[in-house]
């Protein structure tokens, strides 16, 4: 059975960044323990060439605790293949006194139950703000 029978791939991606940021943020859980409901045991992350195992992931979170940005996850495209998955999508990212965008591709393994097992990801930060457009006159 997939983890993406019940909802569609663009959702369920959507609905996994935003369910553990929340419950990161929002709940006195141990991070271990959030990390764990959302992520196996033995989950490997490379994000950027840079390898995340459970304990580099708990320790991530410590910084996010802290800082508690705010996020909305826009989901561009999903496309999944049993336990796979493979999504494009801007993560908009505000802190108190800083806000950018980050562009994401994140090709994911997850267990039937929607923990990811592994994932590959490649990111791009974006500027805060887009300047307009000025006309050129000769």
């Amino acid at each position: 059975m997939s983890p993406f029978n019940d909802t569609g791939p663009k959702q369920f991606i959507a609905d996994f960044y935003l369910s553990f940021h929340n419950d990161l943020l929002d709940s006195g859980e141990d991070p271990g323990v959030i990390i764990d409901r959302y992520h196996t045991a033995d989950v490997v992350q490379i994000a950027d060439g840079l390898r995340m195992d459970r304990e580099k992931l708990i320790a991530h979170t410590r910084p996010v605790r802290k800082n508690r940005p705010s996020l909305r996850v826009e989901v561009h495209d999903a496309l999944v293949d049993g336990e796979q998955i493979a999504a494009r999508s801007t993560l908009h990212v505000r802190y108190r006194k800083k806000t950018f965008a980050i562009d994401t591709y994140v090709f994911g393994r997850f267990t039937e139950d929607g923990r990811m097992r592994q994932a590959h990801m490649l990111t791009r930060t974006l500027p805060a703000e887009v300047p307009e457009e000025r006309e050129v006159s000769a």
